[in-house]
């Protein structure tokens, strides 16, 4: 694929606001995968896996134990997955994930984005048959040949496995991610990830050269990295 320094350098660049976005996602799916079963990671399997992933992603432990403490009180709150899609300038195309308690107030408030932006919000499928459906991991590692025995030994379907500068980056199937991040780890031990997560890639990327346009597509990202419901962003524009 090629992509592994992109993948990595997209990552890295994470401001402070972007990290309080990743803190407050997972810690609904972390309360949502505590309440699907015994909020004990010990005895849910989905919760121990939420929070390996949250973990990963450095989301603090604070930020984990309140979830998971939640879900063993009182509260009822329930979320819903949701998923839009749409289109930019030119060949510019988006995909937005939400979690939800209201799906009405939800489809509202991205429609708005896209109306203030003078973009358009497509069909569920207009634009995801453009992307691969991935797991993604990214760490410190060179050696494929022992890598890719290691989850083939898991049982793994690995989609593509690359190194550049000491660097290793795997792509599975989503429903292999999990397995793929415990085999990593049964190998390396601790293992600090750069890109731990299941992602939507672009077959191909796209620019937006007219500054007019431009304007309008970074207004779009800004008013849907705004509304709380909305979980991540994945979209086809080089940045």
């Amino acid at each position: 694929m090629g992509r592994a320094h992109e993948v990595r350098a997209a990552s890295m660049a994470k401001t402070a606001a972007m990290k309080t976005k990743i803190y407050s996602r997972f810690g609904k799916e972390i309360y949502m995968a505590a309440k699907a079963g015994v909020p004990d990671p010990d005895m849910n399997l989905g919760l121990k896996r939420k929070i390996a992933e949250a973990k990963a992603n450095q989301v603090p432990a604070d930020v984990i134990k309140r979830a998971v403490e939640k879900a063993k009180g009182s509260s009822n709150e329930s979320y819903d997955p949701a998923r839009y899609e749409g289109f930019g300038p030119g060949s510019a195309t988006i995909i937005i994930e939400c979690l939800t308690d209201n799906v009405n107030r939800t489809i509202s408030a991205v429609k708005t984005c896209f109306n203030k932006a003078k973009c358009k919000l497509g069909v569920s499928g207009a634009v995801s048959h453009g992307y691969e459906h991935l797991g993604l991991l990214s760490f410190p590692y060179d050696s494929e040949e022992t890598m890719l025995d290691t989850l083939v030994m898991a049982e793994v379907d690995v989609k593509d496995l690359e190194v550049e500068d000491g660097h290793m980056t795997v792509y599975t199937e989503p429903t292999d991610f999990h397995k793929a991040q415990e085999a990593i780890k049964d190998l390396l031990g601790e293992v600090e990830f750069d890109v731990c997560e299941i992602t939507y890639l672009p077959n191909e990327k796209t620019t937006i050269e007219d500054p007019e346009e431009l304007e309008l597509w970074q207004r779009l990202l800004r008013l849907l990295d705004d509304v709380e419901d909305v979980q991540k962003i994945y979209h086809n524009v080089q940045e």
